[in-house]
This record gives structure tokens, C-alpha cells and sequence, in this order.
């Protein structure tokens, strides 16, 4: 194999390893956002957090893009009455995914 091709494989291992972490930082601030948006709805009870936050998880897979999120979380939030903006759920996005970054590199060591 050449120098070229041991690059291009290095590169090619990087691009899918930065594209796997992407993915799971992204699954993992739709959960935390997921719990967030239940206790903003008053939902205390564990089961039912946990719940609502595989449900917002899985409600990224709707379409490329978080907007599919941000409307699950605002459709539940103006069913319940809950008087958050959609940007604040956008803004809150950001923050949870800086968290969810850390918590995962935290893990990696």
C-alpha cells in the first residue's frame, strides 16, 4: 500500500469515526432535551421522562435537520400550555449539545 493510500484510508476512518460521534451527540442532546421539555411540562414520574425522551430521540428521524424536533417539542409544549418560544427550544438545543459532547468525551476518557 502507498503513502497516498494509508492517507486516504486514515482519512477515510476519520471522516466515518467524526461522522459516528456527530450522530451520537446529536441522539444524545435530543434525549437530554427530551427530559428538559418533560419537566418543563411538569412530567415528574422517571418512566414517563425517559419515555418522552426516546420519543423526541426518535422523532429526529422524521427528516434531515433538528427542525423535526423542534416541532415534536412545540407541538407538546402548546398542547400542554407550556409558554416557551420556539427559539428558546432552539437555544436550549445548543446548550444541550455542548453537553452532550462533553458527557461523551468524558466517556471516551
Amino acid at each position: 500500500m502507498t503513502t497516498f493510500d494509508e492517507r486516504q484510508k486514515a482519512f477515510e476512518s476519520k471522516y466515518a469515526h467524526d461522522a459516528e460521534m456527530q450522530w451520537k451527540a446529536e441522539a444524545r442532546r435530543n434525549r437530554l432535551l427530551g427530559e428538559w421539555a418533560a419537566r418543563e411540562m411538569g412530567i415528574t414520574e422517571p418512566s414517563e421522562i425517559e419515555a418522552y425522551a426516546k420519543a423526541v430521540v426518535k422523532a429526529d428521524f422524521e427528516e434531515a435537520g433538528h427542525e423535526d424536533v423542534v416541532r415534536k417539542v412545540m407541538g407538546d409544549f402548546e398542547a400542554r400550555a407550556v409558554g416557551i418560544e420556539a427559539d428558546a427550544v432552539r437555544t436550549k438545543m445548543a446548550e444541550l449539545l455542548v453537553e452532550a459532547k462533553s458527557q461523551l468525551m468524558g466517556e471516551l476518557g
